[in-house]
């Protein structure tokens, strides 16, 4: 019996693109290092040009551009190449919002992603950071300039969302390169920062403050916020970018902290990879969450309602729970009576 027309065709083509999703990061990671999309940005428009601009082959520059439009990473007009939009905002060198040192943060654990299934079946419990308390001190630096330039972004929307000038003290709780810190601080005249992170990324968090000329108004805290006391005197705390660290138990435990550490007025801001309520996505969270696996944490993906129950038990009032990049990340903020 045949098919009806208007029944879908069920294929393996999905279940091939997922299957084939590390190949596809590892197609971006390499033009990425070979400097493809600046290239092309900055005039290198046909593959001959690419393949000497890149110092490939012409045979490797094919596959590698053929690849990328692919992926929907470059585009081809009138025989020339240029750069899909988002590509020619976040993946050039040298622009404000280059994305590029983070995405191939992907390469530390790249290997792991295929050993997933004994990590999951590993009988040894985790531990509160995992693998965030074991980095090396170049890790560590490798990572928090990685993130500067995305945590600016962040905090210039943060900047816009809030209104801050009421407030005299930010605390950033694992702040690593105090890029929201800075961002805030350049809106708001009156804003003063701490940034409480490890001793080793707050060496370098140091020094990209002081190249933001925020050294005055934003301080480093170094230690671990998870079981050191929190510095005194700030009426706003910070939770940015690592709440899938955290198990709901440790989640709790920062949340209330953080509450019986603020003055009446004060405010708590979580920016996380929140799932939906019903925990069916989005896909990013999702990752998120299970990447903690690799990483040897207790952490996972919070859903929005989730982190709403835990400020509310803590004694936060007019919870908000709002899309902060839709589709990425969730802002959720407390205020204490």
């Amino acid at each position: 019996m045949s098919d009806s027309p208007n029944t879908p065709r069920i294929g393996t083509e999905r279940i091939q693109n997922i299957g084939f999703g590390f190949k596809h990061a590892g197609i971006l990671m390499a033009a990425i290092e070979l400097s493809l999309f600046t290239r092309i940005s900055e005039g290198s428009s046909r593959l001959e040009q690419i393949a000497s601009a890149c110092g490939l082959s012409l045979l490797n520059a094919e596959r590698l551009v053929v690849a990328c439009a692919a992926l929907g990473l470059i585009e081809k007009r009138d025989g020339k190449y240029v750069n899909a939009p988002d590509v020619e905002m976040y993946l050039v060198e040298g622009r404000p919002r280059y994305y590029g040192a983070w995405s191939l943060m992907g390469k530390a654990d790249f290997a792991d992603w295929v050993n997933l299934a004994d990590r999951l079946t590993d009988p040894r419990s985790p531990s509160v950071l995992g693998i965030y308390e074991k980095m090396t001190p170049d890790q560590m630096e490798m990572l928090t300039r990685a993130m500067y330039n995305v945590g600016l972004g962040g905090g210039h929307k943060l900047a816009k969302q809030f209104d801050f000038s009421r407030h005299k003290l930010v605390l950033d709780l694992g702040g690593g390169s105090g890029a929201y810190c800075v961002a805030l601080c350049q809106r708001f005249p009156n804003l003063r920062a701490i940034v409480f992170d490890f001793p080793e990324v707050c060496r370098v968090t140091n020094e990209l403050i002081a190249s933001a000329g925020m050294a005055d108004r934003i301080k480093t805290h170094p230690g671990d916020f998870t079981r050191d006391a929190f510095p005194e005197g700030p009426d706003v705390v910070m939770l940015n970018g690592n709440l899938t660290q955290y198990g709901p138990d440790e989640a709790r435990a920062i949340i209330a902290k953080a509450f019986r550490g603020l003055p009446s007025g004060g405010a708590m801001h979580i920016i996380a990879e929140n799932l939906d309520d019903q925990k069916t996505g989005p896909l990013i969270a999702a990752t998120w969450g299970i990447h903690e696996a690799l990483l040897g944490s207790a952490g996972r993906a919070h859903s929005g309602a989730e982190v709403r129950s835990y400020m509310e038990s803590a004694g936060f009032t007019r919870v908000e729970v709002v899309e902060f990049v839709e589709n990425v990340l969730q802002r959720v903020t407390g205020h204490k009576s």
